[in-house]
Order: structure tokens, then sequence, then C-alpha cells
């Protein structure tokens, strides 16, 4: 089963551009190093070798995150690749502080920072909380911690001094469906006093494509979708995330329902309109 593991491995590095020929020992000390960082790896008979089971999960998006690692592999000051993998020349503020998080999460220690609240003239408040899960929406990443007996969202661009309490553990609440919690939600925003409603919208067909290929939301069902409409029904959390998003595309956008929401695009249109009327 090593061998397999061995050639499967040096397989995906060919895939990725790098080296492929690595040999058994380093997979082997390779191995052992991520279960030293936490990351326990065994192997099942008749199943290969994969994550210990009853190991927590504090990444809400691991295929993404991967995606992300392999884009960065690629990009690497070492890698030829990067003659023809062009990055944005800039990172989410905040991202030096993901490994301090990432092992509080981990040994679920308990931690202590500032916040700034952006919508509240800039106020800092100290916060005292228990780290469950790192979240990315939108480039931006969050840490969703427990404060008491609530699961809260911080941005991590806005959090500093973060003191990580090593001689405290907090007991994880694996009660938690990540899956379930965002499920009817655009983004980050998981608001439950507003209602999950049914969404129609109308685009013209190019922007259709770009929506086909990458939905709103996976509640996205395609209604129409001829050279002259692209329709789609939706169904989540119209929150102050979703109506940018719908924004963002607006040059042929026409929301056919909810009323208020459509209601909410135009009175957004008029005030941009007096802003920028010549």
């Amino acid at each position: 089963m090593a061998g397999e593991l061995l050639q499967h491995v040096n397989r995906e590095l060919e895939y990725r551009g790098h080296p492929s020929d690595i040999s058994l020992r380093t997979l082997q000390r390779d191995i052992a190093d991520v279960c030293e960082l936490g990351f326990p790896i065994e192997h099942k008979h008749n199943y290969g070798y994969c994550l210990q089971a009853d190991q927590p999960v504090f990444f809400t998006n691991t295929e993404e995150m991967l995606l992300n690692f392999d884009l960065l592999n690629a990009i690497n000051s070492e890698s030829a690749d990067n003659r023809y993998i062009l990055a944005e020349h800039h990172r989410p503020v905040g991202s030096e502080q993901m490994p301090l998080l990432i092992d509080a999460i981990r040994k679920q220690h308990p931690i202590k920072f500032d916040y700034t609240l952006v919508r509240h003239n800039d106020n800092v408040i100290c916060v005292n909380a228990h780290p469950h899960f790192l979240k990315e929406s939108n480039q931006r990443w969050y840490l969703l911690a427990k404060v008491g007996d609530t699961l809260k969202s911080y941005g991590i661009d806005r959090i500093a001094n973060i003191e990580v309490m090593e001689h405290e553990k907090f007991k994880r609440d694996e009660s938690i469906n990540v899956d379930e919690l965002f499920r009817d939600s655009y983004g980050i925003w998981q608001q439950t006093d507003v209602p999950v409603e049914d969404i129609e919208l109308s685009y013209d067909a190019l922007d259709g494509k770009f929506l086909k290929s990458l939905p709103l939301h996976h509640s996205q069902r395609i209604v129409c979708d001829t050279d002259e409409e692209f329709r789609i029904t939706l169904r989540l959390r119209i929150t102050n995330d979703f109506v940018m998003e719908l924004l963002s595309r607006s040059r042929s956008l026409t929301v056919i329902r909810p009323l208020h929401l459509r209601e909410r695009v135009y009175k957004v249109y008029q005030e941009a309109l007096k802003r920028n009327s010549l």
C-alpha cells in the first residue's frame, strides 16, 4: 500500500510541475512531519491513508483551500511556473496571523484580541473567544469563534493583538454543522433574523455564460437559457453581501422577484445616479 501511495504522490507532483522522484523514505518522513504538526495520518485496511476521523475540521472550504495551496506552490519564486501564472499583487490584510489562529484552533486554546468595528466609527473592542473555524469569503478570511454560547464571525483583517491562552483549553463544540450554517446564506453573513426567500433573476445571454461557470449560490437553478435571456432562481437570505454581489453584475440584471429586492436595487441605482450625475 505504501508503494501505491508513493506512486500516487509522484504522479500528483508531476501533474503540478514539481520533481516527481521522491523516495519512500522521504514520503515516510513527510508523513511523520504532518503527524507532528497535529494532523495524525493512519492507514486503514482496504481503504488507504487518511486523516484520523476524530480530527476536527476547522477550514469551512477545504477544497478551495487546497486549490489556493496549488496556486501558491505554482507561483513560488523557485518554480518555473511563475513565468506564465500571474497572481494578484496583494494578499488579504492580516493573513500573517493565520498560523497563530490555526494553532489555537487545533490545540483548543482560548484567545483574546482587539477587534475594530468598522461600521461603528472604528471603535475597538476586546474579545475573549473560543476559536472554531476559518472561512474564506470574497478574498477575505474570517474567524468563526464562540463567545459565550454564540458563534460569531470576525474579519481577520480587523483583528489585532492576539493573545493565546496556552495554559488553558476549551471543549470544542462538535455540534456545529458548518455545511448547514451557511447553506442559506451568501458569503459570511449568517443572519437568522433575515428570512430565506425565493429569488428570480434575469440576465442577458452574455452574463448568463459567466453565471453558468460560476453560480451565485449552490441553490441556483436555470429556468431559461436562450440567445436573448438567461434566467435563474435561487433560495437564500437576502443580506448585504448578496445585494453587493448582484450589483457587481448589474449591467443586464433584472430582478423578477421578490419585489422588495427589486426596490432595494432600484434605490441603490437612484442614489448612485445622484452621486455620479454630470
